[in-house]
């Protein structure tokens, strides 16, 4: 049984420990990061949205079905062994060990991250980032990856690349964190980790089916999921931001305004850069924009003030804006952006932390003492971040790609889809569901198909029957016109 009772006037809760130690919690603290819990659980489906809106109508279900993945598989595995790998007190300083192995241990003890709420609390909301990270690495897989091997991937990645970059930016014993690293909410292990692994993944992949040429030319099949996924995401992310202040406070608060500007002007940045191209003011444009301006800020949400938010939402918007042509210069075939918005965000954000970082404003919450950066005259902090970011970036590649590449010689786990699975989409052969009553495959094998009854099509509207008139005057339909259901033939 937990000893604990509560305090008469302020409500706070009192814990006796082991040692006959009195440990003192804060009720508003662990209330802030209960909800800043919630919220970060949102943005995962958030993620999923976004990038179902992003592609063809044949693949949409498919990823809403990852990033709901994502937290079912990472929840599990941070209870088996994530949580305890990532945030034990006795491990080294790259990777924990198994001292809380199925959370054991794990309850009302002070948490490694602060002593204001109990472990249990910190474990949950931990679990939250190390989720989307996934949910957003494996969005590479679009249009060309299978699911059941999918889940496997996601666990060994999670207990491989995501739980060793968490430890050694945020655990105590870490190389990072020691060092002197400043990553208040994971730039390097959610952003870049995240952005390099899926870089990794669609370079091993290979190139969709029709790269290079018009078939590939298409518009977000949904733009209302972009902007609903941008929603989710950017409401979240007051909680992921100005939840890892782990206390209601004022360092909590200055985090959730730099966190709302930087989204901001980076929303518009990428908006005003697009338009120069096209004389459109794009809403995915500014959904692409308002995200990198939030990957930028992430590390540097808890350390800046609020001007030096702007040049987090400029930069990024336009840094991350122009690194989209990456994929064209180097011939990968990233078809969501990742790496452009979260690895590039990430190094941009980690760089102007350095930069903008104030010892002022760290010291929001009471008790945070940190040297600053540029700003303040720590000059060597610039040299700090740009040496957890190479970690981070190499370490995401070189391990996705070797874990890629044994399950590709392991029977039933290879990540690649077939072609017909390309052409059919991953929905129908993977799922068997939809995300819409109709789905045309008709572009994508060059020509049309035979019909019988219904109404499908392949672009953004359905494919009608056409009405042509007879020689008497009379209208009936153009059988080789009449919309259905799209079946290829059996090869």
């Amino acid at each position: 049984m937990v000893n604990v009772s509560f305090s008469e006037f302020s409500g706070d809760i009192n814990y006796v420990d082991a040692a006959g130690d009195t440990i003192v919690y804060n009720m508003g603290d662990i209330a802030w990061t209960l909800a800043s819990t919630a919220l970060v659980w949102l943005m995962i489906p958030g993620v999923g949205f976004f990038y179902s809106g992003l592609l063809r109508r044949k693949n949409a279900l498919s990823m809403i079905w990852t990033s709901m993945i994502a937290i079912a598989v990472v929840s599990f595995q941070w209870f088996f062994w994530g949580f305890s790998l990532a945030f034990s007190e006795t491990g080294s300083a790259y990777i924990g060990d198994l001292k809380y192995f199925a959370l054991k241990g794990v309850l009302a003890e002070p948490s490694i991250g602060s002593t204001r709420i109990p472990s249990i609390v910190f474990c949950v909301y931990q679990c939250m980032f190390a989720a989307i990270t996934l949910a957003l690495a494996i969005g590479a897989i679009a249009e060309r990856g299978r699911l059941g091997p999918l889940l496997i991937f996601v666990f060994v990645w999670s207990t491989i690349v995501y739980d060793p970059i968490a430890c050694w930016t945020w655990n105590s014993n870490g190389w990072s964190f020691k060092m002197g690293g400043l990553d208040f909410a994971g730039g390097t292990p959610v952003h870049i980790s995240s952005g390099t692994a899926a870089l990794a993944i669609s370079i091993f992949l290979g190139k969709r089916r029709g790269y290079g040429t018009p078939r590939l030319a298409y518009k977000p099949q949904n733009t209302s999921y972009v902007v609903l996924g941008t929603a989710f995401l950017w409401f979240g992310w007051f909680g992921f931001n100005g939840g890892s202040a782990l206390s209601a406070n004022f360092r909590a608060a200055q985090a959730c305004i730099v966190t709302n500007l930087a989204a901001s002007v980076g929303g518009l940045t990428w908006m005003l850069w697009d338009y120069r191209l096209e004389k459109k003011w794009s809403a995915v444009g500014f959904c692409s924009g308002a995200i990198a301006g939030l990957v930028a800020i992430t590390p540097g949400s808890g350390y800046v003030g609020s001007p030096a938010a702007v040049a987090f939402g400029f930069l990024a918007g336009s840094i991350c804006n122009f690194a989209t042509q990456l994929k064209f210069i180097l011939g990968y075939d990233d078809a969501l952006d990742i790496f452009a918005t979260h690895a590039v965000g990430g190094v941009v954000g980690n760089i102007l932390t350095a930069l903008f970082a104030q010892a002022s404003v760290a010291h929001f919450d009471g008790f945070t003492l940190i040297p600053g950066g540029w700003i303040d005259h720590h000059y060597i902090q610039l040299g700090y971040q740009l040496a957890d970011s190479v970690a981070g970036l190499s370490y995401s590649f070189v391990m996705t790609t070797i874990i890629l590449w044994i399950m590709h010689f392991i029977p039933g786990l290879s990540l690649r889809s077939s072609e017909e699975t390309e052409i059919l989409g991953v929905d129908d052969v993977e799922m068997g569901e939809f995300a819409y009553d109709y789905v045309g495959i008709e572009q994508e094998i060059g020509h049309r198909l035979d019909y019988n009854t219904g109404a499908v099509g392949g672009s953004r509207e359905p494919d009608h029957a056409h009405a042509t008139p007879t020689v008497a005057g009379s209208i009936h339909s153009n059988e080789k016109e009449r919309s259905t259901v799209a079946t290829l033939p059996s090869s």
